[in-house]
């Protein structure tokens, strides 16, 4: 039997998904919920205790109290502020030490792995857990971007991978070779809801997402769902392109039939090296 897996919850769906795959290997697991980002619906049924994101030293205990030795981080997690994190004494050391790393997601989500592991823990990643979300290459439903659309991922994909160099964002949206908009901190669903807003005449643009050049594949892959889906065909776009292997895919199969129901092509690309 593999080890028990700690399942430190975000929001979304993604940690009821993470459960039910251990569920299905029969494999142990507990959750560990960020009070403010965990869904308690989708987390209804699991063994789980609750924390503050400013509680890591009674996190750690519980993951232990637990019997964890393996651990996952998944769901978004909305970065609060100092005064709304309230931090313990250990949380107030972490954020000592890692100084000017907690400034971007990246820097501060590494420093978080490499406290995990020096507590003991290692660290997995969701696509160890999921890995029939991971993304693949080719079409997932009946219809094909075309020369224009193309054109467009070519150029989201570099924008993105020159964002995400800087640690900003995993998603872009173009049309017609204009950039629409670029993720920042509010997220997917409101990147299309802004970009909605200001497209342009002519052919619908596409949203396009990859992992940042120097992420860690074991957190925040870039993840998609029939929501965005929803919100990309309300913001007028012709289609979306995922990065294959660097992406996850909410449930392959229902996207790719929600895909053709709203008209939406949805394709797994491998960005040039």
């Amino acid at each position: 039997m593999r080890p028990k897996l700690g399942i430190i919850a975000g929001g979304g769906e993604l940690p009821g998904l993470a459960a039910a795959a251990c569920r299905a290997e029969g494999r142990p697991f507990h959750i560990l919920a960020l009070s403010g980002h965990a869904d308690p619906k989708v987390i209804s049924d699991c063994p789980q205790d609750w924390i503050r994101l400013g509680e890591a030293g009674t996190g750690f205990e519980l993951l232990r109290k637990a019997g964890v030795s393996e651990v996952m981080m998944i769901g978004p997690v909305r970065r609060p502020t100092i005064s709304e994190l309230a931090p313990d004494f250990r949380t107030a050391r972490f954020f000592a030490k890692v100084g000017l790393k907690a400034l971007g997601d990246d820097g501060l989500l590494r420093a978080v792995i490499t406290e995990l592991e020096n507590e003991g823990f290692q660290v997995v990643g969701i696509d160890q857990v999921l890995d029939d979300c991971l993304a693949i290459a080719g079409l997932y439903g009946r219809l094909a971007p075309d020369a224009q659309a193309e054109a467009d991922i070519r150029r989201a994909i570099e924008v993105a991978k020159g964002l995400g160099a800087l640690d900003v964002g995993q998603a872009v949206v173009v049309q017609q070779g204009i950039v629409l908009g670029v993720e920042a901190i509010e997220g997917t669903d409101r990147l299309l809801r802004r970009c909605g807003e200001l497209a342009r005449d002519g052919v619908g643009g596409v949203l396009v997402k990859v992992r940042k050049p120097a992420q860690d594949r074991r957190i925040d892959l870039p993840t998609i769902g029939p929501e965005t889906l929803r919100e990309a065909a309300a913001a007028g776009l012709r289609g979306i392109a995922v990065e294959a292997g660097g992406a996850l895919v909410l449930g392959r199969a229902a996207m790719a039939v929600e895909a053709d129901r709203l008209g939406l092509f949805l394709v797994g690309v491998e960005p040039p090296s």
